[in-house]
């Protein structure tokens, strides 16, 4: 019996993601190829300065210099995204 119970518990988990990957399907689907792209150098640019600012607290003292200046240039990109996500969202 504890089986039975076990395998429904699982059929309902994949369902569950299987539902969530649909959803996440029709909204990427509702995005236009450039919006896409967009996104993915967004997502990329938010992954490059997670590294990074992980770096930070083990680096060298003459790497620091040289991550913080990386983390900045990161963050202007980063905020030209914001701002063109501003202009470019309907009102």
């Amino acid at each position: 019996m504890a089986r039975g119970w076990e395998s429904k518990s699982i059929e309902q988990q994949q369902a569950d993601l299987q539902s969530d990957a649909q959803a996440r399907g029709a909204s990427r689907t509702q995005l236009s190829a450039a919006q896409q792209k967009l996104v993915r150098q967004r997502e990329n640019l938010l992954l490059a300065r997670k590294r990074l600012a992980d770096q930070l607290p083990s680096a060298d003292p003459r790497r620091l210099p040289m991550l913080q200046q990386s983390i900045t240039e990161l963050d202007k990109q980063l905020s030209s995204f914001d701002s063109f996500a501003d202009r470019s969202a309907p009102k």
